[in-house]
C-alpha cells in the first residue's frame, strides 16, 4: 500500500507575496502615531514571527504601552485594506494543481493571526482542498514551537517524518526540525539562501515547481 504524503505550506513568503500591503499598513499607523516609517525591503526581515515580533522590530525597545496600541491599531488598519498587491506567487497554483494530481494532502500553519490566515485561503486558495489551516492563535504556541505542525500530523493521521514542511525563514526550518519533518526552504520568499542553509533546511528549491523533483522521490 502506498503511504499517504503531506505538504504544510507557510503563508507569507511561501504561498503568497504580502510584504508591501504589510508594509503599506504597518507605515500608515507608524505615520499616525509620528513615529519612523521603514522602507519595504526592510520589512523582508521583520516578518515571519507574527504580528508580535513584526511590532518589536519596527519599534526596537517598545515600552508595554505602545506596544499594544501599534499591535491593535495595526490588526485595525490590515483588517479594513484593500489588499490588492498581496497575490500568490507566480508558479504557486501550478504546484498545487500537481499536488492534487499525486494526491497529496495539503495544509497551512502560519504565525500570521488565524484570521487574516484563513481569509487568504478562502480568498486566494478556494478552489483547493486544505485540509487544515493554522494562523496565530492565543492556545497554541507560535512557530518554530512545533504544536501546530504536531497536530496538524495528528490530524491529518501522517507521520512527522513522511510530512515536508514549505517555508522561506529560519523560523520555517527550526519548526521542521523540531516536529521532526522534511524541510523545504524556498528562496522567492523574504529570506536568502544563507539563513535557509545556517538552519539545516533539508531541501532549497528557487521555483515552486523544483518542490515536485523532491516530493515524487
Amino acid at each position: 500500500m502506498k503511504k499517504q504524503k503531506a505538504i504544510i505550506f507557510d503563508l507569507d513568503g511561501t504561498l503568497i507575496d504580502s510584504v508591501l500591503d504589510i508594509a503599506l499598513c504597518m507605515n500608515k499607523v507608524l505615520q499616525e502615531l509620528n513615529l519612523p516609517t521603514y522602507k519595504m525591503e526592510e520589512y523582508n526581515y521583520f516578518l515571519g514571527g507574527g504580528v508580535d515580533v513584526l511590532v518589536d522590530n519596527v519599534l526596537k525597545n517598545p515600552s508595554l504601552k505602545i506596544k499594544d496600541i501599534v499591535t491593535q491599531r495595526f490588526k485595525e488598519v490590515y483588517d479594513l485594506a484593500i489588499h490588492s498587491n498581496t497575490k500568490p506567487y507566480e508558479g504557486i497554483y501550478e504546484l498545487l494543481d500537481e499536488l492534487e494530481k499525486l494526491d497529496f494532502k495539503i495544509a497551512v500553519l502560519s504565525n500570521k493571526p488565524h484570521k487574516f490566515t484563513i481569509n487568504y485561503i478562502n480568498t486566494l486558495f478556494n478552489k483547493y482542498n486544505f485540509i487544515e489551516v493554522h494562523g496565530q492563535k492565543d492556545d497554541t504556541p507560535k512557530k518554530p514551537h512545533p504544536a501546530g505542525a504536531l497536530l496538524i500530523s495528528k490530524n491529518l493521521n501522517i507521520p512527522c517524518e513522511d510530512i515536508y514542511f514549505v517555508g522561506d525563514t529560519k523560523v520555517d526550518m527550526q519548526t521542521a526540525s523540531n516536529a521532526n519533518m522534511i524541510s523545504i526552504g524556498v528562496l522567492w520568499g523574504f529570506r536568502d539562501e544563507k539563513e535557509l542553509k545556517e538552519h539545516k533546511a533539508n531541501f532549497i528549491v528557487e521555483k515552486p515547481l523544483d518542490i515536485l523533483n523532491i516530493v515524487k522521490n
